[in-house]
């Protein structure tokens, strides 16, 4: 049986088009993809993403732990300060993307997929075990405790200001939202409770990812859309939520990352920190920075007017079928197919030729830097 967010009855009554995803049953729109993708891009939208998984990692070994166990540098995150990571297995490939934030010295959250929480704390609390005493380190799966919605958008900043209107107590001590810089968190009550409330997001724009209880998240929703209306708020959808990390160039677990892909593949080596000592998958990187990668993740844009490119669809190189298209569409903002793919490394610079093969025929496109859209461009 599907899962429902606290949000259920909220989108119901907005008329949201509900479907399955990672066992939760989420809003796919609500008055349609396109508009809800524009609304985010030119003013402020709001999507649930209650489904994402939150494990805590606390103790006086975290710190030590966090890093054995993520790729990237969590030593270099004080209290208030979070950053983007990979969960890497021993032979490198990815368990998991995410991010971590460090709420005090000694507490980190970790904000796991929805399709990967279960696996993601047996994985590390399995290597918890191994890793010192039990007193020195806790793995906890939170993710009963929160719900959360994300507040995208440019003007994402003004409206959360209307909204959470008191002074942070904890993590970065800001006086309000707006104030928070990229990847900081802070905990600004709220509802007679917390909200713990990040500048983070999924979209390419400004914007915030909130966490709290379940009642705090429905009166934080309802407060978003009336006090939103006259920014042009709109209420978004898992659709939407696509399109736009798509146009960013931005990966999602189960499509581009799997098990059997690296971060060098994938295009996210800047968040390996192959300097700050021994973690898992270390070695396996090593020599794969050695010996080099068959294969790029790649962002490509159709050339000129064709059906929108598909998960699944061949790529062509040189009248060669070299890969598959992970993830793809027809962009809101640029009115053209966009996608992201595997192709064979030497294939892979940008501005080089490609075609992807839709139905049965093969139309011309081009592999383009990351991120597809830029504002102004």
């Amino acid at each position: 049986m599907l899962r429902r967010t606290a949000l259920y009855e909220e989108h119901l009554r907005l008329g949201a088009r509900l479907v399955p995803f990672a066992g939760w049953e989420l809003p796919l729109q609500f008055r349609g993809i396109a508009e809800e993708h524009r609304a985010v891009r030119e003013a402020v939208g709001i999507f649930d993403i209650s489904h994402m998984g939150e494990v805590v990692v606390s103790g006086p070994a975290a710190l030590q732990f966090v890093n054995f166990a993520l790729t990237n540098d969590a030593s270099r995150l004080g209290p208030g300060q979070g950053q983007y990571t990979l969960m890497c297995h021993s032979g490198g490939g990815i368990l998991d993307d995410l991010y971590v934030f460090r709420l005090s010295e000694e507490v980190f959250l970790l904000v796991v997929n929805a399709a990967r929480t279960a696996s993601d704390v047996s994985w590390l609390k399995e290597q918890a075990g191994a890793f010192g005493p039990p007193d020195a380190l806790v793995v906890t799966d939170a993710s009963h405790n929160y719900s959360a919605v994300a507040v995208q958008g440019p003007r994402a900043a003004e409206l959360m200001d209307a909204c959470i209107t008191e002074p942070a107590l904890s993590g970065t001590r800001v006086p309000r939202p707006s104030a928070l810089k990229k990847n900081q968190v802070a905990g600004f009550p709220y509802q007679k409770e917390g909200l713990l409330v990040s500048r983070t997001g999924y979209t390419g724009e400004d914007g915030f990812e909130v966490m709290g209880m379940d009642h705090a998240i429905v009166a934080l929703w309802r407060a978003v859309l009336e006090r939103g209306a006259s920014l042009g708020v709109q209420p978004c959808g898992l659709g939407a939520r696509d399109t736009l990390r798509l146009e960013m160039g931005y990966p999602l677990y189960g499509q581009e990352l799997d098990e059997t892909t690296t971060p060098w593949e994938a295009g996210l080596g800047r968040f390996v920190a192959m300097n700050k000592g021994e973690f898992i998958g270390r070695r396996a990187l090593e020599e794969q920075m050695r010996q080099g990668w068959k294969r790029q993740n790649v962002a490509f844009r159709m050339s000129g007017r064709t059906p929108p490119p598909r998960t699944g669809y061949p790529i062509c190189v040189d009248g060669a079928v070299v890969g598959r298209v992970t993830s793809g569409t027809q962009s809101p903002s640029l009115g053209i197919g966009i996608g992201l793919g595997y192709v064979p490394t030497p294939a892979a610079a940008p501005g080089r030729q490609i075609e992807i093969e839709i139905r049965g025929r093969r139309h011309p496109a081009e592999i383009v830097e990351k991120p597809i859209y830029r504002r102004g461009a």
